[in-house]
């Protein structure tokens, strides 16, 4: 087994954009609008570094037969890796916009 070596290429550039824009979608519909239009964008771009960093970096040190399946260089299964943390983030951030938007309500004081 020799260590394989790492160019990723335009497929599978294309299938880690792929799984990114539909993160993206994903987290905009979760979180809504109030944190603004443009979440599903942040978060797909986010989503897209941290696909890139585990791929090439976390991973890049596998061989070909420990990686697969492998699409263009792209190793996809550790690619997914990401979407578990990324929910998490994506859910704490709904949860903050919902509770900033919604401030607790105060009683009134009674004498």
């Amino acid at each position: 087994m020799s260590t394989m070596q790492w160019d990723l290429g335009l497929l599978g550039l294309a299938v880690l954009g792929a799984v990114s824009l539909g993160f993206g979608l994903v987290a905009q519909l979760v979180i809504g609008t109030r944190a603004g239009r443009w979440i599903w964008l942040e978060a797909g771009a986010a989503y897209y570094l941290l696909g890139l960093i585990i791929s090439e970096v976390w991973f890049g040190w596998a061989t070909e037969e420990e990686l697969q399946p492998n699409i263009d260089g792209l190793s996809f299964d550790e690619v997914l890796i990401g979407l578990l943390p990324g929910l998490l983030v994506v859910l704490l951030i709904r949860h903050l916009v919902r509770r900033r938007s919604h401030p607790p309500t105060r009683a009134p004081l009674t004498r």
